[in-house]
């Protein structure tokens, strides 16, 4: 791979310090070249920085077990600087979306924008850059599928403490596992005892491992235990002026909840909330919990987690940056790298619930936590404060009443802790929290059907095949020789069942001796089992009927079936049906008892229930290594598609504006197990436009990230969606099923905007390349005499079957799109006339149509 010369004016520093053409240096001058970048910056090394750029220039692997804020980061660019001088390519992961796109921006800041892609398994951005930044998962899937031929000549692996994650450290380990070819670059604050990474990294690859660690921190620590009520706290800190502050909670709840609770505290001036206005004056909170953000936010106030849309997650982080927010309540993600600078951390407890139970956090989670205090450059020192529970706080008042009053207060009764989600905490547990090391990193190695898929369908096979790279990968895992044996055995269990599910085929090899594994022609290159659930859905599409009218949302329901339970979503569907249902027995005259008993009965929509459970008995009987899974049969995306909801629609008619991520996530869960788990053989022209429905309506909710990619570089480049994958996205236009149904599918939301009179929605939905700018006045203008005619426009399914809409070949790469716009009187004279031109491209992540007319 080869790097192109940058003019002396770029803007991308480390860009122009990269060799000219295919020009190489030599190691001496690659230092050279980074120290004078280093010294550009007007930074000064650390001693462990020193040593690590010294161990990358001699082509060691390293592990950097240094604090947080030591300057992992630097060492990583050093890493990749060399890579890229030496015309290779380096690969940079992350335990999470979030700290993958801000590594991704930074990246692009040094390198410039066409040096570095991004896949995360929604969406891909230059996925042939020499440097790729990625979820941890994403290079665990290229390294099962291409192993030593994964095209990675080094790898960066940040925030290396997820390898003991419980479902995701597997991804952390199969790199280590099968990439010969790459020198590794591991990092962690919270690392512990190293040694079976040195010796495993030097078996892999032949190179020496160096280790470099360091207790040294450029802002030191205060840790502080307090016992007054969170709020005073607060206003301690800013009278202190130890801020910002992050205030740590362990649920979104709680995250919004005191966000609300800070808003009676005046906190900012009146010249800094001018300042945030002013900041603030060209972003959109076009959401329904859009204004409810901006409030916070108005008032200095910043929120941040998992359930907000990554456009407001990653407002509040430039706000922060800026120094215009001195509170930002979040949960613990600030653990692994969300990019806030904070001088506090401020922890409301020291518990919480893991998927299982409610336990004390580990030393690594707090030191994750903690280290993200203090600003380099900024504070001599970094807070650390951690409240004591809620009712010791309440009891020492009450102490104190009763000790300046007996007689008066004799009657206070003292608080009891909470009764459920609650462990005890004390001074003496924050002082053990606040000394001890991290806990030892435990292997969390496992087999699954989609390790096994990926492994199969590799170009990279060993003598033995997909199947016999399973057994090779299970051999060099870290686990234990006893666990060694159980994966073995579910090995088995899984490639019998595939075989069984005819997934899979043995074939004998063309010397006629033994046999070999062929995955199903019949599947797409890019199919993938990525959950437990994934074969019994491949399994139950085939007893579905395919002449059935409702065939396609039954594909989508037992797709669903398969994902997990938006908790959230399911509570407010079943909250609204006993409401309705509470309302007509109170009707019906239904006495007291019986309608609670009626009201019990009641559950959150489940199509095809009977037949989704029958099924799934009868698979788990044939599948004993199920275990613990159950299915899970839901209507959240088919209720949005049967009844045409926009997004903002489902949100507010299930009062949803705290989970907006929630809802967002789980439809691109939906949408890439439609895309990548069911076989193209079950797909008719209905379930490609089910799919289609759901890859605009995600991508036109938030674009955030491919809109600054492209802002950052002056719209140069292309942008690619989603699935990630190593191998270049066939042409949109060769495939005339997802063609027709992804026009379709832009249309019939284009159509429900207009219909909407959603005129702002309508633009958003449009190809922003077309040369007839449309505006929302001249949306409306051109609407005007249709709604003098007609009182709306129909969007129901009647309304957007494939009569009414005509797509016509022009010439090659170019269509005309006519959309018919069905009126109550049934007249339908009325149409949009548009079209589609891929002339000039092929893979398009964003709209396809180009509105020409909107009239008789």
């Amino acid at each position: 791979m080869t790097t192109t010369a940058l003019s002396s004016s770029t803007s991308w520093p480390l860009a122009r310090l990269l060799p000219e053409g295919t020009a190489k240096l030599d190691q001496d001058e690659v230092l050279n070249r980074f120290l004078a970048f280093v010294a550009e910056r007007g930074l000064s090394l650390y001693p462990a920085q020193e040593e690590a750029l010294l161990e990358i220039v001699a082509g060691k692997n390293i592990i950097m077990n240094t604090p947080t804020g030591s300057g992992k980061s630097l060492v990583a660019e050093a890493m990749i600087f060399k890579t890229v001088c030496d015309g290779k390519r380096a690969v940079y992961t992350c335990p999470i979306k979030a700290l993958v796109n801000e590594k991704f921006f930074a990246l692009c800041n040094d390198f410039g924008p066409e040096r570095v892609g991004m896949m995360t398994g929604d969406a891909a951005i230059n996925r042939d850059a020499p440097i790729i930044c990625c979820t941890a998962e994403v290079l665990s899937n290229w390294a099962l599928r291409q192993g030593e031929y994964t095209p990675a000549q080094a790898v960066i692996m940040d925030e290396f403490h997820y390898y003991t994650d419980r479902e995701r450290g597997v991804a952390w380990q199969v790199p280590l596992l099968t990439m010969p070819q790459s020198t590794f670059l591991l990092m962690s604050a919270t690392l512990g005892d190293t040694t079976r990474f040195e010796e495993g990294l030097t078996r892999l690859n032949g190179k020496p491992t160096a280790v470099i660690r360091s207790m040294q921190r450029p802002v030191p620590l205060e840790f502080e235990y307090r016992e007054t009520p969170l709020h005073e706290t607060i206003e301690e800190l800013i009278g202190e002026r130890k801020y910002p502050i992050y205030v740590v909670n362990f649920t979104q709840r709680a995250c919004a909840e005191e966000a609300q609770n800070l808003m009676s505290v005046n906190f900012c001036t009146r010249e800094e909330k001018q300042a945030i206005n002013e900041a603030l004056a060209d972003f959109h909170f076009d959401t329904p919990y859009g204004k409810e953000i901006q409030k916070f936010l108005r008032h200095g106030l910043g929120l941040h987690h998992a359930g907000l849309l990554p456009k407001y997650r990653l407002l509040t982080e430039k706000l922060s940056q800026q120094g215009l927010l001195k509170i930002v309540c979040g949960t613990d993600t600030l653990g692994v790298g969300v990019n806030i600078p904070i001088r506090c951390v401020l922890f409301t407890k020291l518990c919480k619930y893991d998927g299982e139970k409610t336990g004390i956090l580990s030393v690594r989670e707090f030191m994750q936590i903690s280290g993200r205090a203090g600003r380099k450059g900024f504070d001599d020192e970094g807070f650390v404060v951690v409240q004591a529970p809620e009712h010791v706080i309440e009891n020492i008042r009450i102490d104190m009443k009763k000790a300046s009053d007996p007689q008066k207060y004799k009657k206070l009764q003292k608080a009891k802790p909470p009764e459920k989600g609650f462990v005890h905490w004390d001074r003496q547990t924050f002082e053990k929290l606040t000394t001890r090391p991290p806990e030892e990193l435990q292997s969390r190695f496992n087999v699954s059907h989609g390790m096994l898929i990926h492994l199969l369908q590799s170009d990279n096979g060993s003598r033995q095949g997909g199947y016999g790279r399973m057994v090779e990968l299970i051999s060099a895992s870290h686990s234990d020789e006893r666990t060694k044996r159980a994966h073995r055995r579910t090995g088995r269990l899984l490639f019998r069942s595939l075989l069984h599910a005819e997934l899979i085929k043995l074939v004998r090899r063309p010397s006629g001796r033994g046999q070999l594994v062929e995955v199903s022609s019949s599947l797409q290159r890019d199919f993938s089992l990525n959950t437990t659930l994934s074969l019994f859905l491949v399994e139950t599409l085939a007893a579905l009927d395919p002449e059935s009218e409702t065939y396609a949302l039954d594909v989508l329901t037992v797709v669903e079936s398969t994902l997990e339970d938006p908790d959230t979503i399911l509570f407010r569907q079943l909250d609204k049906l006993k409401k309705e249902k509470l309302a007509q027995l109170k009707a019906e005259g239904v006495e007291y008892e019986q309608r609670i008993e009626e009201l019990e009965k009641l559950e959150h929509p489940k199509p095809l229930r009977d037949f989704i459970y029958g099924t799934f008995n009868a698979f788990a009987d044939k599948h004993p290594w199920l275990g613990q899974n159950n299915i899970k049969p839901k209507s959240v995306a088919r209720e949005m598609y049967e009844r045409f909801c926009t997004f903002h629609e489902y949100i507010r008619e299930y009062e949803l504006q705290r989970s907006e991520g929630l809802l967002l996530r789980y439809l691109s869960d939906t949408y890439k197990t439609l895309l990548q788990t069911v076989p193209d053989s079950y797909k008719t022209q209905e379930v490609y436009e089910i799919t289609e429905y759901f890859r605009t309506m995600i991508r036109s909710v938030d674009s955030s990230l491919v809109d600054e990619w492209e802002g950052m570089q002056g719209g140069v480049g292309k942008r690619e969606g989603p699935p990630p994958s190593p191998t270049r996205q066939p042409d949109l236009a060769e495939n005339p099923k997802a063609f027709t149904a992804r026009v379709r599918s832009e249309m019939h939301l284009l159509l429900k905007a207009l219909a909407d009179k959603d005129y702002a929605a309508a633009l958003g939905l449009m190809c922003p390349d077309q040369d007839d700018a449309w505006t929302v006045e001249r949306l409306e203008s051109s609407l005007k005499d249709y709604y003098a005619t007609y009182p709306s426009i129909m969007v129901h399914h009647g309304a957007r079957t494939a009569a009414h809409t005509l797509i016509k070949v022009l010439e090659p790469r170019r269509w005309s799109v006519v959309q018919t716009l069905v009126d109550p009187e049934g007249d339908n004279q009325w149409m949009l006339d548009a079209e589609v031109d891929l002339r000039a491209r092929k893979d398009v992540e964003g709209p396809l149509i180009t509105l020409r007319r909107i009239g008789v």
